[in-house]
Order: C-alpha cells, then sequence, then structure tokens
C-alpha cells in the first residue's frame, strides 16, 4: 500500500543544475519543468547526455540543484530531503544486488535498512519473493542468477520502503526482450496500485508501450510533453523513434540546439 499524495507527485519549476570540468561550467539543465500526475508513469527521453539521470538525480536528492522549485511525493526535495526519500524507489542503470548474499538475504538487508523489525521484514521479503517468481531461487547466491533475475529482485528491493514515487532510470538496459517484458507488466502492477513511475530509457518502443505521458529532454530543456499517440499525430509519426529524432537531430548545416538557446517548449497535451 502506496502513501496518499496530494497533488502532483512530481513537480519541476525552473531546475537548473550544471558541472564544472577542465573546460568551465557545463550547463546541463536549463530551466527544467516537469510535472507527474499521481499513479501514472512519465517516459523521461533525451539523447545521451541530455541530462535524463541528473534530473533523476536531483529529484531523487542525490544531487543538490543550482536553482529551482522541485517537490516529489509532496515534499519540497532541498528543505525535506528525508520525507522524500522516505517516500521513493530508485532502480539505476546498474543493479544495487550484493552477488554474494542469496536473494532472500539482499532484501532481507533493504528490510533493516527501512527498520522494519525482524517479523515484518520476512514478511515483506516473503511477499516480493513471491509476487517476482523468485522463491524457488531466494536460497541461491545471486552471483548465479540470471540478469533478468536480477533486475526483478533489483526492484523488488525497491519497493521494500512500499515507495509511492519510483524513479526507473534505463531499467531494462541489457535485458532480452522476454526479461524486459516481464519488467514491464511489473511496472503496470504498480501504476494499478497507486504507485508513480518516472521512467528513463533509450528503447522508444518502452515508452510508447508504457508511459501515460512523454517529455523529449533536449539541449537541457523539455521541448515536447504530451501523451505518446498525440506526439506521434502532431509530428505526422508513426513512430516514438520518428518522433524523437525529429525533436533531437540538428537541422541540416547547423550543429544543434545547445543548453541556454532559445528552443521552445512544445506542450501537446
Amino acid at each position: 500500500m502506496t502513501a496518499t499524495v496530494r497533488g502532483p507527485a512530481i513537480e519541476v519549476a525552473g531546475l537548473f543544475k550544471s558541472y564544472r570540468s577542465k573546460v568551465g561550467e557545463q550547463l546541463v539543465l536549463d530551466g527544467v519543468d516537469l510535472v507527474v500526475p499521481v499513479g501514472t508513469i512519465t517516459a523521461l527521453l533525451g539523447p545521451n547526455g541530455a541530462g535524463k539521470t541528473t534530473t533523476v538525480g536531483v529529484l531523487s536528492t542525490l544531487l543538490r540543484a543550482d536553482a529551482g522549485a522541485v517537490r516529489v511525493a509532496g515534499h519540497d526535495v532541498a528543505r525535506e530531503a528525508d520525507a522524500v526519500r522516505a517516500a521513493i524507489g530508485v532502480t539505476g542503470q546498474v543493479t544495487a544486488v550484493d552477488d554474494l548474499l542469496t536473494g532472500a538475504e539482499n532484501l532481507r538487508l533493504m528490510a533493516d535498512l527501512h527498520h522494519l523489525g525482524r517479523a515484518a521484514g520476512r514478511r515483506r521479503t516473503a511477499e516480493l519473493l513471491e509476487r517476482f517468481g523468485l522463491t524457488e531461487a531466494a536460497g541461491k547466491p545471486v552471483a548465479a542468477w540470471s540478469g533478468g533475475m536480477k533486475r526483478k529482485l533489483d526492484l523488488a528491493m525497491t519497493l521494500v520502503g512500499a515507495p509511492s514515487v519510483v524513479f526507473l532510470d534505463e531499467p531494462t538496459t541489457g535485458l532480452d526482450p522476454r526479461s524486459r517484458r516481464t519488467l514491464w507488466d511489473e511496472v503496470r502492477a504498480l501504476v494499478a496500485e497507486g504507485t508513480t513511475i518516472l521512467l528513463t530509457t533509450q528503447y522508444l518502443e518502452e515508452a510508447d508501450r508504457l508511459a501515460d505521458s512523454v517529455a523529449v529532454l533536449h539541449g537541457g530543456r523539455v521541448v515536447a510533453e504530451g501523451t505518446p499517440a498525440q506526439l506521434k499525430e502532431v509530428h505526422d509519426a508513426g513512430t516514438l523513434d520518428d518522433v524523437f529524432l525529429a525533436l533531437t537531430e540538428p537541422p541540416a548545416g547547423t550543429s544543434g540546439t545547445a543548453p541556454g538557446s532559445t528552443t521552445e517548449k512544445e506542450d501537446v497535451r
């Protein structure tokens, strides 16, 4: 059971983030605006280096924004970081499982970190192992598991604390088609239970199949937002791949749109 969130699950207004490097200041996020309603899936798309992972880092309190207002699960990420962390789950590009532990031990470790207590932790572990079809393998070291099984365990570990908002940062990278679709089913089930998902992915079909809304990040800004069907209609495109290319490929004879340019956001909702 996820906690009730009043208002949008995620609200981002004027988010800026820069990094310092040997060549100077690099602006990664240039006034990002984004709203994610409760109980929906929003896919955040963009070319490599567009700032998707940086955005997730700010929303999950792992990175501090330079400027902007950001609220997650009703809490300000800068002033109420502990409350945000208690309300969210994060699955990154690399699985966070410990290969030396068994599947059950990985989950019980997360239960301890969430202060569930011994009995409650064991119950939660058993529930999640059954939910993800991992009960038979639960007593085996994770090092012997397949990549798909490890990904399911990684998501199960994210859910130990029953988060109301879950960030999935390219969660199906490296999975075979069958394992990917199994994970899609689990994501859909989470949303049906009221969980809110922010998904970053390089697989445009994944966004098309899963997302209620798609936001395209390019040049440090959200340049288009809408349902997959709306974006395809506006761009007279058969697939999200075509939409993505239309929005992110620089016109012939130009070097593309850089952060700080005058690119306008296209909102088709």
